[in-house]
Protein backbone atom coordinates (compact mmCIF):
# COMPACT_ATOMS: atom_id res chain seq x y z
CA UNK A 1 0.00 0.00 0.00
CA UNK A 2 1.29 3.59 -0.74
CA UNK A 3 2.23 5.80 2.05
CA UNK A 4 1.75 9.42 3.11
CA UNK A 5 4.11 10.03 5.42
CA UNK A 6 3.91 13.28 8.09
CA UNK A 7 6.91 13.85 10.48
CA UNK A 8 6.13 15.35 13.70
CA UNK A 9 9.63 17.39 13.68
CA UNK A 10 8.20 19.29 10.53
CA UNK A 11 5.61 20.46 13.02
CA UNK A 12 8.25 21.23 15.55
CA UNK A 13 11.33 19.64 17.92
CA UNK A 14 9.73 20.26 20.84
CA UNK A 15 6.22 18.93 20.60
CA UNK A 16 4.16 19.74 24.07
CA UNK A 17 0.92 20.16 25.36
CA UNK A 18 -2.59 18.95 24.97
CA UNK A 19 -4.68 21.55 23.39
CA UNK A 20 -4.02 24.81 21.38
CA UNK A 21 -4.82 27.29 24.16
CA UNK A 22 -2.24 25.97 26.35
CA UNK A 23 0.36 25.90 23.64
CA UNK A 24 1.65 26.27 20.41
CA UNK A 25 2.93 23.09 19.56
CA UNK A 26 0.11 21.32 21.00
CA UNK A 27 -1.37 17.44 20.44
CA UNK A 28 -4.61 18.93 18.91
CA UNK A 29 -3.54 21.61 16.84
CA UNK A 30 -0.77 18.38 15.48
CA UNK A 31 -4.34 16.07 15.07
CA UNK A 32 -6.16 19.03 13.29
CA UNK A 33 -3.13 20.26 11.06
CA UNK A 34 -1.72 16.84 10.38
CA UNK A 35 -3.02 13.64 11.50
CA UNK A 36 -6.54 14.39 10.49
CA UNK A 37 -6.16 16.15 6.90
CA UNK A 38 -3.50 13.68 6.02
CA UNK A 39 -6.03 10.98 7.08
CA UNK A 40 -8.76 11.70 5.27
CA UNK A 41 -6.23 11.62 2.06
CA UNK A 42 -4.87 8.42 2.84
CA UNK A 43 -8.51 6.93 3.00
CA UNK A 44 -9.74 8.87 -0.55
CA UNK A 45 -6.47 8.04 -2.05
CA UNK A 46 -6.52 4.21 -0.57
CA UNK A 47 -3.36 4.93 1.08
CA UNK A 48 -1.38 4.53 4.70
CA UNK A 49 -0.82 7.26 7.16
CA UNK A 50 2.57 7.25 8.21
CA UNK A 51 3.41 9.24 11.14
CA UNK A 52 7.02 9.47 12.30
CA UNK A 53 7.34 10.38 15.97
CA UNK A 54 11.06 10.58 15.59
CA UNK A 55 13.77 13.60 15.96
CA UNK A 56 12.12 15.43 18.53
CA UNK A 57 13.23 16.29 22.05
CA UNK A 58 10.35 14.31 23.31
CA UNK A 59 6.90 14.24 24.11
CA UNK A 60 4.46 14.78 26.78
CA UNK A 61 2.09 11.61 26.91
CA UNK A 62 -1.21 14.60 26.49
CA UNK A 63 0.62 15.47 23.36
CA UNK A 64 0.19 11.89 21.82
CA UNK A 65 -3.30 11.15 23.45
CA UNK A 66 -4.57 14.34 22.08
CA UNK A 67 -2.84 14.02 18.77
CA UNK A 68 -4.08 10.58 17.97
CA UNK A 69 -7.42 9.62 20.68
CA UNK A 70 -9.17 12.39 18.22
CA UNK A 71 -9.23 9.72 15.66
CA UNK A 72 -11.69 7.42 17.30
CA UNK A 73 -14.75 10.41 17.11
CA UNK A 74 -13.29 11.26 12.78
CA UNK A 75 -13.03 7.78 11.97
CA UNK A 76 -13.91 3.64 12.40
CA UNK A 77 -11.46 1.68 14.69
CA UNK A 78 -11.09 -0.76 11.68
CA UNK A 79 -10.46 2.43 9.70
CA UNK A 80 -7.96 3.40 11.95
CA UNK A 81 -6.10 0.00 12.24
CA UNK A 82 -5.98 -0.41 8.95
CA UNK A 83 -4.54 2.88 7.54
CA UNK A 84 -2.41 4.47 10.25
CA UNK A 85 0.90 3.28 10.98
CA UNK A 86 3.29 4.85 13.52
CA UNK A 87 6.92 4.57 13.72
CA UNK A 88 9.21 5.37 16.48
CA UNK A 89 12.35 3.82 16.36
CA UNK A 90 13.80 5.96 19.58
CA UNK A 91 11.05 5.55 21.42
CA UNK A 92 9.07 1.99 19.81
CA UNK A 93 6.86 1.66 23.42
CA UNK A 94 5.59 5.48 21.96
CA UNK A 95 3.45 2.80 19.45
CA UNK A 96 2.31 0.40 21.60
CA UNK A 97 1.20 3.21 23.60
CA UNK A 98 -0.77 4.72 21.12
CA UNK A 99 -1.91 2.19 19.03
CA UNK A 100 -3.36 0.18 22.12
CA UNK A 101 -3.97 2.37 25.34
CA UNK A 102 -4.74 5.95 23.38
CA UNK A 103 -7.19 4.48 21.09
CA UNK A 104 -9.00 2.19 23.43
CA UNK A 105 -9.02 4.45 25.75
CA UNK A 106 -10.92 7.42 23.31
CA UNK A 107 -13.17 4.86 22.02
CA UNK A 108 -14.45 4.01 25.58
CA UNK A 109 -14.86 7.67 26.30
CA UNK A 110 -16.61 7.89 23.09
CA UNK A 111 -19.35 4.72 23.64
CA UNK A 112 -19.85 6.35 26.89
CA UNK A 113 -20.65 9.77 24.69
CA UNK A 114 -18.26 11.94 26.56
CA UNK A 115 -17.03 14.94 24.87
CA UNK A 116 -13.92 14.30 22.96
CA UNK A 117 -12.70 17.71 24.72
CA UNK A 118 -12.41 18.19 28.36
CA UNK A 119 -12.37 21.34 30.07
Amino acid sequence: MDKIIVRVKDFTEYPDARYIEHDSFSGEEFYYKYVKPNFEKAIDENKQLVVDLDDTAGYASSFLDEAFGNLVYDFSLDIIKLRLQIISNQEPDWIDLIMEDIISIWKQKKEKGLPRKEV
